[in-house]
């Protein structure tokens, strides 16, 4: 059978057939699949080579082990043992395979790039790692030079004992002599454990080679023969252990020499000495050792001399010639420890003085021997590596950076540092906040169009040219010689500079200056793929500031996002800088975004710890990757990499990615030195945490105050993100925890490391500003078990030679199987996809350059979940409130349609009876809002994880809600008992004089009755009768309104000490009729008198603005048909107790204030008073229904029986008048209703979209006077608004008639359903036809129409007065009149009307209502007076999408009176104070203003050109505003002048998140 076809045979009993040659791939290993949860053995032969690897990526040295079926071991238990062939049972087993041959199959199998892998991990697994591959379709054998690039390796030869120096090389460009082992066919002696014993030595033994007596060993080989694999002995710098005090390598080739013949040529021509082991030697043999050159001085002899050897077998042995130093005989007597002492002497010997070659170099060796190279693919993309790392030539690395990676150099620093000083606002002179922030943005923008003018350097030209889009093994190959190159070129530089900083460390004057320049040099002088990974991006950065970019530049987001799917890492935040590309991150990420169809849902991971303690390699033994861990170069920064999850695993772990995250090491010694260290690691603990689902801690336990301060720093991390809304999933890992009682010893100290979480967590929470945060658990889920974690150090002996440690990796699989496991249980909140996550890495990086963090927050994700719920908070409450609407209607027509027979004591018990049924509707109105409000959090698509904060302010507003509506309702049904009351007085005054007239005009038809009478005749003598009978009629008494509002005014003050000012006011008449002027006596403390004055400017302009709210609201309640009650002047002052919330006074201004409000309400309300008593007034009811009544008496007196007419009368006076009451009821939420759903539904469905389309509207409007009366007079200027918007919305397609003729419809169904109903008997049969009947019809409308209309008994009586017909005509005749009534009514719906009259005569205002959906609390910005848009009115802090210049507010400096520029968003983050009346006049920090403002939430601007609206509005209009307040213009910085409409409706948008 032909190599090849055996090398395809065993590849198919591994089931790798289709992965060969070189098919499989890194990429396809590093994908989250089922196995990353379930380490499961391997059940069948197929699955053993994916079973080692999977071991072999987490480091296990176990994974050699895996060379079996997972039940073989039960099947040969079970057998018979006597019936087993000695020789043939284990080596033709089908389910078995040798370690050697899964190996070589792997390797044969793998792509240069697992190769590489491969041999990485097998060699920190202190495995040997191949160096010839076996010959595969009859080509030669192959050196895996480049198999071998990436293992680098740190040792510390004798030579640099004493001062503690070290070499770090690359293992195949380090010289080292390298000693081959091969064996003869005739050879019982095991040369690879007797390896393994000269490599161990001084520590415990390893199998470094595999050999026949591991598991697997001794299964025969099928393809591994000819392979020669290589391991190095590293010294540690000590006589012991060390064996030898210079590195050696050892390589051992697999089967005879006379197989693999070209192998053992190579071996031994590379070779310092070639060791061959035998028993004897076969002529054959004699011929290949005797053809050797140099082979006294290379090659040597190791005879297994055993007990009854011949003598011929050493005669064999002396005919080599070699001399007898060069034979070594192992003979019974000699153990194999022993003997491998005895071969170390022997190699030390030969060592010294002898020339040595680097692997390297072998390369000409191979060629020239025929043998393969794996490396021939790729020689293009090594000779441009090359040529850039040559380019670098003796320079210094800090030079070379300067001149061909500029951008990064130090005008990106100096801009990192602009933006960080423009957050922070310090040392800013004797300029103004806003005119050193402009000057901050100017030289900022100076500095981005100078590196937007930078040419591509030479050596970046050539790097970007060399990521083809289409060529990606080509890439790979060119970024792995850069990394290999660059590499070794900084190892260079950073040993010598690391060599003269240990000089200067250990003189005895020591030259601090010196020390600390070398600590600068030595983090400068950091050059990797990253470098220039990182120019590229800023080279996109800044192109795209100058707007010059080429298509090339266009492309590199694209090359970045291959780069990122295939495995790279991005750097996120550049550590050098301290800053983030952000339109370089966006624009790749974006575009993986895209590339892989927009399912990129993202779970972050991140590990946090102190440098050196081992993060990165945790993360690459969790998952296989390989993140730098080298002390060439520490991690500057944080890097982000993405790995793929599998379709069978993307449901259960609700991701299609796993993002890790890789940092800097906090407390970092090269960075102690330099200043602001600490915050540094703040900032960046807090920003990687908020980008973490799942945060690991490394706490090493070695150094106890770093780890407190470790632990100190994420613990004010969490506590931010507690209170944007995320709570991130975190565990604390121990390493270097050791031992089986390690589990136990440690609960002591686990509960000793959750006391001091605890305490910390304290102290955070304080400095936080989160008192009620006491302990650990109250900020995180945290269980002392399942989230601590103890995994034992990472290496089983000393380096170099130490082996990973097999607990280490099997603990570390045991934690990533349970922190996966966990993951997938907690799927309660959103998961991010790339757009969010790009949104919070921006809002994050933002609020970490600012000194107060939460203040400081503002992301486009929590706007928008508050936006989202705001939005359903507003329809629960128009839903509840409209349904309260309607109930209170129909309660209010109950008390209406009571008996007015019955005592008034009745009518007082049915409304507390209605009071208690409104309490359980109103309990259960909260409880269903609250329900919803419960359901909307448990939702996992709106974000709500994020505003978890904001639950307990909408259970405030409902719980307010139900207190404000409970009053409302209340106040309404005490209306309605007035009400009845008043119209109870007019009806029995009315009905007295009713009986009299129908008692005269009955008289009248008798004394008339014999007589012939023409209608001009009988209309006399009823004019005569009624002018008598009514000339009498006594009207209702007018109340003192006027006294009764200032009652109410001196119950207001009873408890505030005011009330003899009051007691000496006698009438409100003359009260309130001028302009309301503020006095000094009004002000509060004014400790300068140009502050009093300025304070007095302020409550002029509050109380004419509180005066006419109060005045447009005691209007619209007085135009409603609806007599005075005392609760109008009790709310009235209630409304202005809300608005003086927050300023400052003395009591005589809100007395005087009150009192000249009441003066304005006293004359409305009297005024609506006496219109409802002429309404109502029984002498002009009387007059009303003269007609009828003469129609009545003539008719009788005809003896005309007018059925139709008389129906007609009922329907004119009784019907119609309450329909139009029900449909002027219904039609004040029916517009509302229609606003909600019309054309601008969208900016009234959050306070968040009203205020910007204001804004946006008025921007486009470009009328001084409306922005005056928006900064001014807000609220009018919004009422005006939304009445406008009624109109409008009414005016559409005759919007007005067809709610009306809706309504009427509703109504009219309801009557003539309820005539049918009301024409039968209880018995469901039709009522008698008698003139009784009629009575009892309409008794029985009224009934069934209870709550929907209210039909006046003495209309009733007064329509069917002495009514001839019977009951069946009339109610037919009723049916046909309510069709003419509906006609009727529709033609006068149709014709055009007033609209604002209509609206404004509802009782149900759908201006109040849209007013109060979108007027938030009232309250505005201390400082530039801008109106609150938290949502609810009961939130804990006020908030607004944008701030404006105080001067805007008619804030003026008071030396020059001009108006002030700054914007407070600028001040609260400056070192500028500010004092007031509520600061006692002292001057106070901006920064600190929540201490004077607990309630007000100011971060900064959303973006930079969020407060561009406001800019232009303040340089467009300056002169004006400065006119409007008797001001001189503001001195704007010059920046704003460039700003156009365009950019400020931009910045608008940005600042409300509103997307085009």
């Amino acid at each position: 059978m032909s190599t090849n076809t055996v090398i395809l045979t065993f590849l198919s009993k591994l089931g790798l057939e289709t992965f060969y040659p070189n098919k499989l791939t890194l990429r396809s290993l590093l994908e989250i699949n089922k196995n990353s949860l379930n380490e499961e053995a391997a059940s069948s032969v197929q699955k053993i080579p994916w079973c080692f690897l999977r071991k072999l990526f987490k480091l296990n040295a176990e994974c050699r082990g895996c060379t079996q079926v997972s039940n073989s071991d039960d099947e040969e238990e079970s057998s018979d043992p006597f019936e087993q062939d000695l020789y043939t049972s284990d080596e033709s087993a089908d389910d078995r395979v040798n370690p050697l041959d899964l190996i070589t199959a792997l390797f044969l199998c793998a792509d240069s790039f697992l190769q590489q892998e491969m041999a990485l991990k097998m060699s920190m697994c202190q495995f040997a790692v191949p160096l010839l591959m076996p010959p595969v379709n009859n080509s030669q054998s192959t050196l895996m030079l480049w198999t071998l690039r990436d293992i680098v390796k740190e040792w510390r030869p004798h030579s640099l004992s004493e001062s503690r120096g070290f070499v770090e090389n690359n293992i195949v460009q380090a010289k080292i002599p390298l000693y081959s082992f091969v064996r003869l066919k005739n050879c019982t002696l095991s040369k690879s454990q007797i390896l393994n014993e000269v490599l161990s030595f001084g520590q415990q033994n390893h199998n470094i080679f595999i050999h026949r007596d591991i598991k697997g060993g001794a299964i025969k080989r099928h393809i591994a023969n000819g392979l020669a694999e290589v391991c190095w002995y590293l010294p540690r710098g000590r006589e012991h252990p060390d064996v030898f005090p210079d590195p050696i390598a050892f390589a051992n080739l697999r089967g005879n020499i006379s197989e693999s013949h070209a192998q053992f040529t190579f071996l031994f021509h590379v070779s310092t000495a070639t060791f061959v082991f035998l028993d004897k030697i076969e002529k054959e043999e004699h011929e290949i050792l005797s053809s050797l050159q140099d082979a006294k001085s290379k090659l040597f002899l190791v005879v297994n001399r055993k007990d009854g050897s011949s003598k011929e077998d050493m005669e064999s042995v002396r005919k080599t010639g070699l001399p007898n130093s060069n034979v070594k005989v192992k003979d019974q007597r000699v153990n194999v420890v022993e003997f491998s002492e005895k071969l170390s002497a022997a190699i030390n010997k030969i060592t010294v003085g002898t020339p040595t070659m680097s692997i390297e170099n072998m390369l000409y060796q191979a060629v020239e021997l025929g043998l393969s190279v794996d490396e021939g693919t790729c020689d293009e993309q090594k000779k441009t590596a090359e040529k850039i790392v040559k380019g670098i030539g003796v320079e210094k690395i800090p030079d070379y950076k300067r001149k061909q990676l500029p951008l990064q150099g130090a005008d990106w620093k100096r801009l990192s540092q602009l933006e960080k000083n423009e957050c922070r606002l310090k040392r800013h002179g004797n300029l103004e906040p806003e005119q050193y922030k402009s000057q901050l943005q100017r030289e900022q923008q100076q500095i981005k169009v100078r590196l937007g003018k930078q040419k591509l350097s030479d050596d970046m030209e050539t790097f970007i040219n060399q990521l083809p889009k289409n060529d990606s093994k080509s890439r790979d190959f060119f970024l792995k010689w850069m990394k290999l190159k660059l590499d070794a070129h900084s190892r260079d530089q950073l040993s010598s500079l690391r060599h003269q900083w240990t000089e200067q460390s250990n003189k005895k004057d020591k030259d601090v200056e010196e020390i600390k320049k070398l600590d600068q040099e030595l983090l400068e002088s950091s050059l990797g793929i990253e470098h220039y990974m990182r120019e590229m991006g800023l080279i996109y950065e800044f192109s795209l500031q100058s707007q010059n970019s080429a298509d090339e530049v266009h492309r590199l987001p694209g090359l970045a996002a291959e780069l990122l799917l295939d495995g790279y890492p991005l750097e996120l935040l550049d550590g050098d800088a301290s800053n983030i590309p952000e339109k370089w991150v966006t624009d790749v990420l974006k575009e993986l975004h895209r590339k892989v169809g927009e399912k990129s849902r993202l779970l972050v991971l991140t590990v946090l710890g102190v440098q050196s303690t081992g993060k990165s390699t945790l993360l690459n033994t969790m998952f296989g990757v390989q993140f730098a861990v080298s002390s060439g170069r520490c991690t500057r920064g944080a890097y982000m990499l993405f790995l793929r999850v599998s379709d069978d695993m993307q449901h259960q772990l609700n991701c299609d990615f796993i993002v890790l995250i890789d940092t800097e090491g906090l407390k970092s010694p090269q960075l102690a030195q330099i200043e602001d260290s600490y915050e540094h690691d703040n900032q960046l603990a807090t920003f990687v945490i908020g980008l973490s689902d799942v945060t690991i801690i490394n706490v090493a336990s070695e150094n106890s105050t770093e780890m407190k301060d470790v632990l100190q720093i994420a613990i004010h991390a969490f506590l931010r993100m507690k209170q944007l809304g995320k709570k991130p999933i975190c565990h604390f890992v121990h390493q270097n925890v050791a031992g089986v009682s390690a589990d136990a010893r440690t609960l002591t100290e686990r509960q000793i490391l959750l006391d001091q979480l605890n305490e910390m967590t304290k102290i955070a929470a304080e400095m936080e500003n989160q008192p009620t945060i006491k302990s650990f658990t109250d900020v995180l889920d945290y269980d002392i078990k399942e989230n601590t974690w103890n995994i034992p150090g990472l290496w089983h002996g000393t380096p170099p030679m130490a082996s990973v440690n097999t607990g280490y990796s099997e603990a570390v699989a045991d934690f990533k199987k349970n922190l996966l496991e966990t993951v997938k249980k907690v799927k309660t909140h959103d998961v991010s996809r790339i757009p969010e996550f790009l949104e919070w890495v921006r809002s994050l990086w933002k609020a970490v350059k600012y000194e107060n963090f939460i203040f400081s927050f503002r992301n486009t994700l929590v706007a928008q979940a508050y936006d989202n719920l705001c939005k359903e908070f507003n329809q629960w409450e128009w839903e509840f409130k409209k349904d309260l609407i309607f109930w209170q209607d129909g309660a209010k027509l109950e008390i209406l349609n009571s008996d007015n027979k019955t005592h008034v004591n009745t009518w007082k018990t049915m409304v507390a009876s209605k009071k208690t049924q409104l309490i359980a509707k109103i309990e259960g109105g909260r409880t269903e809002m609250e329900k919803k409000l419960d359901e909307y959090y448990k939702r996992t698509d709106m974000h709500v994880n994020l505003i978890e904060k904001y639950k307990s302010d909408f259970r405030i507003c409902i719980s307010k809600l139900k207190e404000k509506f409970q009053h409302s309702v209340n106040n309404a049904l005490d209306c309605a008992l007035e009400g009845k009351k008043s119209s109870k007085e007019a009806e029995d005054i009315q009905s007295k004089h009713r009986e009299m007239i129908e008692e005269e005009v009955t008289k009248l038809l008798s004394d008339r009755e014999h007589h012939t009478l023409s209608d001009d005749q009988l209309k006399h003598d009823f004019q005569q009768m009624w002018t008598k009978v009514t000339a009498n009629v006594s009207g209702l008494k007018e109340q003192n309104i006027s006294e009764k509002v200032l009652e109410q005014l001196r119950k207001h003050f009873s408890n505030r000490n005011a009330n003899e000012e009051l007691q000496n006011i006698k009438d409100l008449k003359d009260i309130g009729k001028g302009q309301f002027e503020v006095k000094s006596e009004h002000v509060k403390v004014g400790w300068k008198l140009w502050e009093k004055e300025e304070l007095k400017r302020e409550l002029q302009s509050f109380a004419d603005t509180a005066i006419e709210s109060c005045r447009l609201s005691v209007c619209g309640i007085a135009k409603t048909d609806t007599d005075y009650h005392d609760s109008f002047t009790k709310d009235l002052l209630e409304n202005v107790d809300l608005s003086l919330k927050g300023k400052s006074f003395q009591l005589k201004f809100e007395i005087d204030l009150k009192l000249h409000i009441c003066g304005i309400a006293s004359r409305e309300f009297l005024q609506m008073h006496k219109h409802f008593l002429s309404r109502r007034d029984p002498k002009v009811q009387l007059e009303k229904y003269m007609p009828q009544y003469l129609l009545d008496f003539i008719d009788l007196y005809k003896k005309k029986d007018d059925c139709q007419r008389k129906a007609d009368d009922f329907v004119r006076l009784c019907i119609k008048p309450a329909v139009e009451e029900y449909i002027s009821r219904h039609l004040g939420t029916d517009i509302v209703d229609e606003v909600l759903e019309g054309r601008h539904s969208a900016e009234y469905s959050s306070r968040h979209l009203f205020q910007y389309n204001i804004q946006k509207e008025l921007l486009q409007k470009e009328d001084f006077q409306s922005f005056v009366k928006f900064i001014r007079k807000y609220e009018m200027y919004v009422k005006d608004l939304i009445f406008q918007h009624i109109l409008d919305e009414m005016s559409k397609d005759k919007a007005l008639c067809k709610l009306k003729s809706e309504n009427l419809q509703v109504i009219v169904k309801k009557l003539k359903d309820a005539t049918e109903k009301a024409s039968k008997g209880e018995d469901g049969l039709p009522l008698p036809d008698n003139k009784e009947s009629i009575t009892e019809l309409i008794k029985n409308m009224r009934r069934y129409l209870t709550k929907d209309i209210s039909i006046s008994e003495e209309a009733e009586k007064t329509a069917l007065f002495k009514i001839q017909s019977t009951c069946h005509p009339f109610k037919e005749s009723l049916v046909k009149s309510l069709s003419e009534m509906n006609e009727q009514l529709q033609k006068e719906f149709s014709k055009s009307e007033d609209i604002a009259e209509t609206v404004n005569k509802l009782p149900t205002k759908p201006l109040d209502e849209l007013f109060n959906r979108v007027c938030g609390c009232g309250q505005q910005c201390p400082f530039c007076k801008v109106p609150c848009e938290a949502g609810g009115k009961d939130h804990k802090t006020h908030q607004a999408a944008v701030h404006r210049p105080q001067g805007l507010s008619r804030y003026r400096i008071i030396d020059t009176e001009k108006l002030v520029v700054t914007m407070c968003t600028t001040d609260v983050h400056s070192e500028a104070k500010f004092r007031c009346a509520a600061t006692n006049g002292e001057w106070h920090p901006y920064k600190d203003f929540s201490t004077i403002y607990k309630d007000w939430l100011i971060p900064p601007d959303y973006t930079r050109e969020a407060s561009d609206y406001w800019k232009y509005v303040l340089v467009k209009y300056n002169e004006r505003f400065a006119e409007e307040y008797n001001a001189k213009p503001a001195d704007v910085p010059e920046e704003w002048r460039s700003i156009t409409q365009e950019q400020a409706l931009k910045g608008l948008k940005d600042a409300f998140n509103i997307k085009d």
